[in-house]
């Protein structure tokens, strides 16, 4: 079935250095562009992390030291990236939890604005488990008949995604075929930051994730301990996250002002 689409999605994947979403870089980057009349556009680099691939992200995927020693740092790529997907929903495997909250952590550090206010996001991995429960060769098998060849190398796994997600549609009439669904339907909760610590309430007021104040409004926490904030912003969380909780401080002292 081919994607019902009103903009285009870019379907993306990422290869990295290890598993972190705050220390880990990326390595590689693959970008799959569907456009509504369904033609395509395709990009994928190889990226210098400028730190060390560790063994077991290079035993998943392949990619070693040696390979990218040539290659450009993410930074000398970025604003190419960001010119591709920026008028695009994304799709991916996993990326709501993985892909997309590393690419904004590499985004911020090349100073290039990036965020997903205006941008639905749709995570075949997310429809996969929420109807069969596996991984993505799994999910490649089931739908397309297909053996995953060279999986976990970014374009591989890119074009699998994309293929597997049109057969999703092809198989479950409860899908409905636009971006706007599959992004509600692929999302398991919905965050203010990518990385999942800072949450919303029933009233949509953002709320603590995480730790001692777990559940209570950033809000209120901020204004009436301001040493927390500093705390935040000097401890070990993303870029994105602190970037988040600064705008909502903004706003609390804005709202004083007023």
């Amino acid at each position: 079935m081919k994607l019902n689409l009103i903009r285009p999605i870019c379907f993306f994947d990422l290869e990295t250095t290890g598993v972190n979403i705050t220390k880990d870089r990326i390595v590689e980057i693959s970008l799959l562009k569907v456009f509504p009349n369904n033609t395509e556009q395709k990009k994928t680099w190889l990226i210098n992390p400028e730190i060390s691939i560790s063994p077991d992200a290079t035993a998943i995927h392949g990619i070693s030291n040696e390979d990218v020693v040539d290659a450009p740092t993410f930074k000398m790529v970025a604003r190419e990236v960001n010119e591709f997907i920026k008028d695009s929903d994304l799709g991916g495997f996993n990326s709501n939890r993985f892909d997309i909250p590393i690419l904004a952590e590499e985004m911020l550090r090349a100073e290039v604005e990036f965020d997903m206010k205006n941008k639905f996001s749709v995570d075949v991995q997310t429809i996969f488990h929420k109807m069969e429960k596996r991984n993505l060769a799994s999910a490649y098998k089931f739908y397309c008949d297909k053996n995953l060849d060279g999986a976990h190398r970014a374009e591989v796994d890119t074009m699998a995604t994309y293929e597997v997600l049109k057969a999703q549609l092809d198989h479950y009439d409860a899908l409905k075929n636009n971006t706007k669904f599959l992004a509600e339907f692929s999302t398991h909760r919905k965050f203010a930051d990518f990385a999942g610590f800072i949450g919303f309430d029933n009233h949509g007021a953002e709320v603590f994730n995480f730790g001692k104040h777990k559940g209570k409004k950033v809000s209120e926490i901020l204004e009436s301990e301001p040493g927390y904030f500093g705390w935040l912003l000097d401890a070990d969380f993303p870029l994105y996250t602190k970037k988040v909780l600064t705008s909502i401080k903004l706003r609390v002292m804005n709202n004083k002002l007023d």
